[in-house]
């Protein structure tokens, strides 16, 4: 199998594996992987690949990583106004269903469609919200 093959494989099994846990770690060796697999391709020697691949992701995983690291654990943007709503739970003060209804968040009533045309949600019932569009919250039951 020729070499840039098997380094294409290689990027190919490492890009799934970050897929899979978000490591941000096995995405930098897979891009090392790319690069060797292209200087491969033009015909360098598979010792000089082997440095190639250190070489490359070394260089990301100490410059590229932290900086992604840093994105990641950046704090969430506040919510506040109608966008605060969102996620939060209201009580159904009159019938919801997909043309109408009532709900209380925090206090103040709001009209409210069931997020889910079909369905019926009886008074007194605890639902999540959806979604907030103009004055109408979009609900879904809990559970």
């Amino acid at each position: 199998m020729d070499p840039w093959l098997v380094w294409l494989i290689v990027a190919a099994v490492l890009a799934v594996a970050e897929i899979l846990t978000l490591t941000a770690a096995l995405g930098m060796l897979s891009a090392a992987a790319l690069v060797t697999a292209g200087l491969a391709a033009l015909g360098l020697p598979v010792g000089w690949q082997l440095v190639a691949y250190a070489v490359v992701a070394g260089a990301s995983l100490l410059l590229v990583r932290p900086l992604a690291l840093r994105h990641m654990r950046r704090p969430q943007p506040v919510r506040f106004g109608i966008d605060a709503l969102v996620g939060k739970a209201a009580y159904v003060v009159s019938e919801v269903t997909g043309a109408g209804g009532r709900v209380r968040i925090d206090g103040e009533e709001w009209t409210a469609r069931a997020y889910d045309e079909t369905l019926v949600i009886a008074p007194g019932t605890t639902v999540d919200v959806i979604e907030i569009s103009g004055t109408t919250a979009y609900v879904y039951p809990r559970g």
